[in-house]
């Protein structure tokens, strides 16, 4: 996969607003700069919106370029920013090992990559923040055709099922398969492929199941395209994107580094305090529907943001270095060394602690009505269920967080139990069902029955 590459110079920043969609060719890098002029290539994955504060949010906002310019004028110099725009982490590791990509930003399974090919090839690379992260796992999940009869795991078995092997989603599979007792080498047929290509694969049929990262589960969802068979924060183990940075790079151009992390992090506060402009922001650049970006990166959407790399997301990535040592992906690999916070630390100085110890907001049912600017939260998804009922012809969509995972997902595409006089949301039908057998008197209901019992 190629991408597309746009030149945007400083401080003719008017450019740096456009987010092209297609994937073209590649550019150049740092490393052919003059004394006067100096490119910066960022790989970035518009539609894995978990990055998109080292990505497609940040770009539209030009806060690096305004960063660059004020850089370059201190300095005497001019900085030229090339956006490169990939589908997975995988080609922007090729192009880092290339000398072509100077930051790059991914999942945590393509980052250990990253850091393997890095060491590997003689161009080592560090993972110096992170973007979006979910402490459960909840940013990936397994789903199926609508019409389909598969409902669990242990109905895999056999079956045909598309992921792109090395991601994210690929190791949920894995490990979810393996809670489960099915051998995923042999206990189902994986597909490995592009998550645009095993979309299409699961809606021609010719794949029973697709396991992948955000958007896509969601997108297919909220589409009417897919529904949801396995949460992935059942696994209960965080998953989270992050920036890489090339050695060299960082060494020799540690000013731009600082840069970026500065930027990255004033991105990340305008997600945080702007969640629906942020969402229709990154909806517009990448022509995925708005309620979808704020399903994943809303105000309790499934990911939270936050460029301070949390010792529970390093300790998670170790655990994923013998994920990928089993489908010999990679060798060991030294994740201490791959890890270095000090560029981050030092752009952000005295708020990276605070940064750092920033938790996750609580789960929360929401509704964002239509024309609004904003979204509107209840106590319980039964008060949802109530508003929604009442105003039908005046929801743009309505969020409710999944009764045992937390995992926020699309009201009318949940499963839905009535415990006596409760009414509980579950992304997957294995959970609710699992919630049923443990409740004497739950059942599971139709999304218009819990209207009805809310109304």
């Amino acid at each position: 996969m190629r991408s597309r590459t746009t030149s945007t110079t400083v401080p003719a920043a008017a450019a740096a607003v456009l987010l092209p969609l297609a994937l073209t060719g590649c550019g150049g890098s740092a490393e052919g700069s003059d004394g006067n002029h100096v490119t910066v290539t960022i790989g970035y994955q518009s539609k894995t919106i978990n990055t998109t504060t080292a990505g497609t949010l940040l770009r539209s906002l030009g806060y690096f370029e305004r960063e660059l310019r004020a850089l370059g004028k201190r300095e005497g110099r001019t900085y030229d920013v090339k956006w490169q725009d990939y589908a997975t982490g995988a080609p922007i590791t090729a192009q880092m090992t290339a000398g072509k990509v100077d930051i790059g930003s991914m999942g945590d399974f393509p980052l250990l990559i990253n850091a393997a090919r890095g060491k590997q090839l003689g161009r080592p690379t560090h993972l110096v923040s992170v973007t979006g992260y979910n402490l459960r796992g909840g940013l990936n999940t397994i789903v199926t055709s609508p019409d389909s009869k598969l409902a669990s795991l242990t109905d895999l078995k056999g079956k045909k099922v598309s992921t792109s092997v090395g991601s994210a989603a690929d190791g949920t599979l894995v490990r979810a398969l393996q809670r489960a007792g099915i051998d995923p080498d042999k206990g189902i047929e994986k597909l490995n492929q592009q998550p645009a290509v095993g979309a299409s694969a699961l809606s021609a049929g010719s794949a029973d199941a697709l396991s992948q990262f955000v958007a896509w589960p969601g997108l297919l969802t909220f589409q009417g395209k897919a529904k949801a068979i396995y949460d992935g924060a059942q696994l209960n183990l965080p998953t989270f994107h992050g920036v890489t940075a090339r050695e060299d790079f960082a060494k020799q151009r540690p000013v731009v580094l600082n840069a970026f992390l500065k930027a990255q992090a004033e991105a990340t506060d305008y997600l945080n305090d702007h969640p629906v402009a942020a969402a229709e922001k990154v909806a517009k650049a990448t022509g995925l529907p708005a309620e979808v970006v704020y399903l994943y990166n809303g105000a309790h959407g499934i990911s939270t943001f936050g460029p301070a790399v949390k010792p529970q997301l390093v300790s998670a990535l170790m655990k994923d270095v013998s994920v990928l040592k089993s489908a010999k992906l990679t060798s060991d690999i030294d994740v201490d060394s791959f890890v270095d916070d000090q560029y981050v630390k030092k752009a952000l100085g005295t708020s990276y602690t605070k940064r750092l110890n920033t938790t996750p907001p609580a789960a929360a049912s929401e509704v964002w009505p239509k024309g609004a600017e904003k979204t509107t939260s209840f106590k319980s998804p039964a008060e949802l269920l109530s508003y929604v009922d009442k105003h039908k012809d005046g929801i743009r969509a309505a969020y409710v967080p999944d009764a045992t995972t937390g995992t926020l997902w699309f009201a009318d595409k949940a499963v839905w139990v009535a415990d006596g006089d409760r009414l509980l949301p579950f992304v997957a039908p294995a959970t609710a069902k699992k919630y049923v057998a443990a409740h004497g008197g739950a059942r599971v209901i139709t999304y218009a029955d819990a209207l009805e019992q809310a109304s």
